[in-house]
């Protein structure tokens, strides 16, 4: 009787260890295969083309007439008479790829990059307005980042067109204390496909990557260093106890009888 009771509490526990294990680490993303080889060689240290307005992007822009001698007049004091003002307002790219626009309605911008979208808004107010001069902003872009803790994440608003991927990990508070600075993986959508670069920041030599310029909806990933024995423990102290308990529990058992 007793052998079956501890082969019963050893099948109990060894089913009970690899179903925790499974769960183990479970919140890591992006892991790569063993082996895999990583060419640091090809990491763009500035976007290869420039970002693209894609639908849910939000615009603002600024008109003035007079090919802006309006915007330089008002600096100045000299008058501020004839300008018009829109960038207090955004306006949501649709799903469809347009844009309403106050006085020239609905303006197709998707696929366009902000210089593409001046020229175009440009030519429309033509029909309006004396040489247009017109300045587009996207105010909704941005990146996430994970700095290393497995599960957190940051969304850094991109209000300097030239944000250092340096500046994007502090405005997420920097690389925590779990975060392996030897694999920081960005993903950036090139041509539709998100290709990922493997950055190690971990010596002197990762001074050449830091000035990289991140771009509209970029991924920043670091990688965090596995806590297996936290996790392990967290997991099976509770059957541990439970079994302890079954375990005196059988033991009792055997000695009424």
């Amino acid at each position: 009787m007793r052998l079956i009771y501890r082969i019963l509490l050893l099948t109990v526990f060894g089913t009970a260890m690899l179903l925790q294990s499974c769960g183990i680490n479970s919140n890591l993303m992006f892991k790569q295969a063993k082996g895999t080889a990583v060419n640091s060689d090809s990491i763009p240290l500035t976007p290869m083309e420039a970002y693209r307005i894609s639908p849910d992007d939000k615009i603002s822009f600024t008109l003035a007439t007079n090919n802006g001698a309006q915007i330089i007049e008002g600096i100045s004091g000299v008058s501020d008479e004839g300008l018009k003002n829109t960038t207090s307002t955004e306006y949501i790219v649709r799903s469809n790829g347009e844009v309403e626009v106050p006085v020239l309605g609905h303006v197709k911008i998707a696929g366009l990059t902000v210089e593409e979208c001046e020229d175009k808004m440009i030519e429309l107010f033509k029909k309006e307005y004396q040489d247009p001069f017109v300045q587009v902003k996207i105010t909704n872009q941005r990146v996430i980042v994970f700095p290393g803790n497995g599960s957190d994440a940051t969304v850094v608003q991109l209000t300097n067109t030239n944000t250092t991927l340096m500046e994007a990990l502090a405005l997420a508070g920097g690389i925590t204390d779990r975060g392996k600075a030897n694999t920081v993986k960005l993903m950036r959508r090139v041509g539709g496909v998100r290709k990922i670069y493997i950055i190690d920041l971990s010596t002197i030599d990762g001074l050449r990557y830091v000035d990289m310029i991140v771009q509209a909806n970029d991924y920043i990933y670091v990688e965090p260093t596995p806590e297996i024995a936290k996790e392990i423990a967290e997991d099976v102290v509770p059957i541990v106890s439970i079994l302890s308990g079954a375990v005196i529990i059988f033991t009792a058992i055997n000695l009424l009888k």
